[in-house]
């Protein structure tokens, strides 16, 4: 453990996990709900004995509970419960697709909608504390809309590497025209959905070529994870998901004057997922929120090196603490 808050430490991870982490998990209390239009949701939670505080995680794209076993640590030995959702079409929860590697939504308001019933029916009557929300890269995306539709549910708003912008940034006439045909290929060819041009099943990328984190150890045990429950992974994006993706951040855009909760944003210098330069601009118009700056940080702060993710997680635990009582 390192610094003011107990966050697990790079150099002891290895034994963290096999001696801490991984026992704490065992008292994870994990379940499904019915989502929006019938689609089966996986959660988890770990609820404290001695809560301060309440956090929800909205995780990003391919991502699932699993990859956030030391988050959930960190945040628990903080003396927060936790509560974290496989969003539709990836990790323990149903898929929509013939192939069930293709990343695929109709629409983000429907993971707005499963959300909501995954705060009526498990957080909500496990915490006594108005809980907050963390979000990282597409989760950051599902939590402002979140919050736009349900401005009363969390106290604050956390957000890692939002997806308010992705990279390549393509102008959107020639988005709009490479999506309508991937559309139109998916409907000749009579299939449910196509991945879109690039994209492809679930393929791990050795560390020396990966652009999300600088931290071996991290990313081991990430995909040592997924390699454990194949059944978790997920490919590439389909022509559905990128358009729903690009609607979502324009209305995120265009109504992020509307968030009205204490936001703390973080911003990986260098990041090559998302796009630091919309997402800054959105971040401006969002009246309450202080912006930080993690220079030479990639993608997954949260799975970084230490000396990106140490004051990454000191930030959010602080900030954790600012929060109102309920």
């Amino acid at each position: 453990m390192t610094g003011k808050y107990l966050i697990s430490a790079e150099n002891e991870l290895e034994q963290t996990y096999q001696d801490k982490i991984k026992p704490l998990m065992r008292s994870l209390v994990k379940g499904r709900f019915e989502g929006h239009s019938g689609i089966n949701i996986s959660y988890a939670y770990l609820s404290h004995p001695e809560e301060k505080g309440a956090v929800a995680i909205s995780t990003g794209r391919i991502e699932s509970w699993v990859k956030y076993q030391e988050v959930m640590f960190d945040l628990y030995q903080n003396g927060y419960s936790v509560f974290i959702h496989d969003h539709r079409g990836q990790g323990l929860s149903d898929r929509m697709t013939q192939n069930p590697q293709m990343g695929f939504v109709h629409d983000f308001a429907d993971y707005v909608a499963d959300f909501k019933v995954f705060y009526q029916q498990v957080i909500e009557p496990n915490t006594q504390h108005k809980p907050q929300l963390l979000c990282h890269s597409m989760g950051c995306a599902i939590g402002a809309l979140y919050v736009l539709a349900h401005p009363q549910d969390f106290a604050q708003l956390i957000v890692c590497a939002p997806m308010f912008g992705i990279r390549p940034a393509l102008p959107n006439w020639l988005a709009n025209i490479l999506i309508g045909t991937n559309l139109l290929i998916s409907r000749g060819l009579g299939h449910d959905a196509s991945y879109f041009p690039g994209q492809r099943n679930y393929r791990e990328t050795a560390f020396a070529l990966n652009e999300l984190t600088h931290s071996n150890i991290r990313y081991r045990l990430f995909r040592d994870e997924y390699n454990l429950q194949p059944e978790v992974q997920l490919g590439g994006v389909t022509g559905h998901w990128l358009r729903a993706a690009l609607r979502a951040m324009d209305t995120i855009e265009a109504q992020a004057s509307q968030i009205r909760l204490p936001v703390w944003a973080i911003q990986a210098g260098d990041d090559t997922v998302v796009d630091n330069k919309r997402q800054s601009r959105v971040l401006a118009e969002i009246p309450h929120c202080e912006v930080q700056h993690i220079a030479g940080a990639r993608h997954e702060m949260l799975l970084e090196e230490d000396q990106y993710r140490v004051p990454c997680l000191e930030a959010i635990l602080a900030f954790l603490q600012l929060a109102p009582a309920r």
